[in-house]
């Protein structure tokens, strides 16, 4: 990074030491949406960080924004999900979007005056993105929209929803027959139920439903159909990025409170640190802390390289989410009793890790995404 882009990752780590964390735990808590924090995140340019001129101010480098997503993680993992999904559909857009569409859109979601969000999972579907059962039929100078989404976050908030659904229902195999959707919020388009979850809190995940739903042919991402299936593997990659550097974000706030503790609190006449015991977790979690980090960064430059960023993303995806859980948990175990207590922080972390393990491909799906790059790159290199 540059020193430009080391002044915005410092920008934003002042803004959650001094913005966030003071209030993060009555927000979380309470559930409630942070729109003052939000507002913020617009005012600091967050929302833009992947739109160059001349639809945005800056484009950053994707470790530049990896170490954002982390800070933004660190204090909140909410904030940083709620301009995750906006970043992969900016990215959509301005890799395989036509002129009219980045005109339409970048400028305003750069500011965040637009919001923006991406529909894949489905009910029945999960991971399985080529079974998909939302159908967009063309109908003279429209598609109409058949179907439903779940688990999308920001969607009552969010003004655009890049839609994967199926524009050709027999294609063979499947998955020449998906398109993406910009779809805006018209006559059809029903955000149906917000769905209660175990952390994430604050931003809303919910179910949306498409019935009859009409959008114009230009909303089609890009101008051929049947090609979003790969526009949106492309987009994962970032999408991926974006969710291991979360999870580093939440393992980097676990460890700093345990570390904090560690030497704060004392039993047997000394700081619970210098037991061996607790010594130990502290290492292992800053070893594994540190690796996750590299891995992180590895990905974020891979993919600034213009390379296949698949195997990297999925590695840096795993490896961070799995991290993070282990280090929320083992922060609890530091923290002994008051780890279980609301009072304290590590609770919070330890409910958010989850998301990242199943969220944006399940850890499974990742495995198996990895496995398959390695034979068809031949291995490591």
């Amino acid at each position: 990074m540059d020193d430009v882009e080391q002044a915005i990752v410092d920008t934003v780590r002042d803004f959650v030491d001094r913005d966030v964390r003071p209030v993060v735990r009555e927000l979380e808590h309470a559930d409630t949406y942070p729109e003052e924090l939000i507002e913020q995140m617009k005012r600091l340019g967050i929302y833009g960080l992947a739109i160059p001129e001349p639809y945005g101010d800056l484009r950053v480098s994707t470790e530049c924004y990896a170490l954002v997503t982390e800070e933004l993680a660190r204090g909140w993992m909410s904030l940083a999900g709620a301009m995750g999904g906006h970043t992969v559909v900016a990215k959509l857009i301005l890799t395989f979007g036509t002129e009219e569409q980045k005109q339409r859109y970048l400028p305003r979601m750069a500011t965040g005056e637009l919001r923006a969000t991406m529909a894949l999972t489905e009910p029945g579907g999960g991971s399985d993105l080529q079974a998909l059962r939302t159908i967009a039929r063309k109908d003279g100078g429209e598609y109409v929209v058949d179907g439903t989404k779940t688990w999308i976050s920001n969607a009552r908030r969010s003004g655009l929803v890049a839609l994967l659904c199926k524009t050709d229902p027999k294609a063979q195999p499947a998955h020449q027959g998906i398109s993406i959707l910009l779809v805006e919020k018209v006559p059809g388009f029903t955000v149906s139920k917000d769905l209660p979850k175990l952390g994430y809190k604050g931003v809303e995940s919910c179910e949306i439903t498409f019935d009859d739903c009409r959008v114009p042919a230009d909303a089609l991402l890009g101008a051929t159909e049947g090609e979003g299936f790969a526009q949106m593997m492309r987009g994962l990659e970032i999408g991926r990025i974006q969710v291991a550097a979360r999870a580093t974000g939440v393992a980097r706030a676990a460890f700093d409170d345990a570390l904090r503790y560690a030497q704060e609190r004392e039993s047997f006449g000394k700081p619970i640190w210098q037991h061996q015991a607790v010594g130990n977790h502290l290492a292992t979690m800053a070893a594994k802390l540190t690796a996750a980090r590299q891995l992180l960064l590895h990905a974020a430059r891979r993919y600034d390289a213009g390379e296949r960023a698949d195997l990297e993303a999925g590695m840096a995806k795993l490896f961070c989410s799995e991290t993070a859980m282990e280090v929320a948990l083992t922060a609890i175990r530091v923290h002994g009793g008051y780890g279980y207590s609301t009072e304290f922080d590590v609770e919070r972390y330890f409910r958010d890790a989850p998301l990242m393990i199943v969220g944006e491909g399940t850890n499974e799906i990742q495995q198996n995404v990895i496995a398959r790059q390695l034979v068809a790159r031949g291995g490591l290199r």
